[in-house]
């Protein structure tokens, strides 16, 4: 029985990996600030589900519940990076670009270090982060929604480059970059390209179970990928 954890399982892309997941007859750990929506999910698998209550930006705690799941588990398989925020910030609200950064730069790269060292102790296992189509280019309304983006993109390739110094080649790192999706993170209006929630959420359980290095969602994006790599800055600030 494979042992899975999901940090940010109580909404959107994390929760309907936990079904996902669980039918195909995995344990999963899951976390996330509202007790009341990881007790709601537990419900529903009461002896497949272990629930830790955590707030990412907590540095401290994320390393706590980790190791208490790691305790209770005593290996892990997988591990889900789902949390993050992201906010329409135009005039650069600082508190907004605050929680962006806590939440998507500090508290992720703690998750990120804490599995990467498990993983290379245990000499196997899968990190999977959810990044973000935006990760690839600058954006004036969401500046530090779209950086902090970039830099999980950045950091999850430097980790599957250092892979090569763990010796079973039996650790894997997996960067999702959704498009929008139809969860409460599709920032902004008239949205392009949207896709149902169910519908990502397959392909991103396909893709780790394909354990692939990278994965646009939906697939299509892969053209819009294509386009923003090439696009030079300047036409960048012009045309959005």
């Amino acid at each position: 029985m494979k042992k899975v954890v999901i940090f940010g399982a109580t909404s959107g892309i994390g929760k309907v990996l936990v079904d996902l997941f669980v039918k195909e007859g995995c344990k999963v750990a899951i976390t996330g600030r509202r007790l009341v929506k990881l007790e709601e999910i537990k419900a529903k698998y009461p002896e497949k589900i272990l629930i830790k209550q955590n707030d990412i930006q907590e540095i401290n705690e994320v390393e706590r519940v980790f190791l208490e799941i790691v305790k209770e588990f005593g290996a892990i398989d997988i591990v889900v990076q789902s949390s993050g925020v992201g906010y329409v910030n135009p005039d650069l609200a600082w508190d907004k670009e605050q929680e962006t950064i806590l939440t998507n730069v500090l508290g992720v790269t703690k998750l990120y270090d804490l599995t990467y060292n498990l993983f290379r102790e245990q000499g196997y296992g899968h990190l999977v982060g959810i990044s973000s189509i935006a990760s690839l280019r600058g954006n004036r309304a969401a500046p530090a929604y779209f950086a902090s983006k970039a830099y999980q993109k950045a950091y999850l390739e430097s980790l599957y480059i250092k892979t090569k110094t763990i010796k079973s080649k039996q650790v894997f790192i997996t960067d999702i970059r959704p498009g929008f999706v139809d969860t409460a993170m599709a920032l902004g209006d008239g949205i392009f390209w949207m896709v149902s929630l169910e519908k990502a959420t397959e392909q991103i359980f396909q893709a780790i179970k394909r354990k692939k290095r990278v994965a646009y969602i939906s697939k299509r994006w892969r053209i819009i990928a294509f386009a923003l790599k090439l696009t030079p800055s300047w036409l960048l600030k012009k045309v959005i």
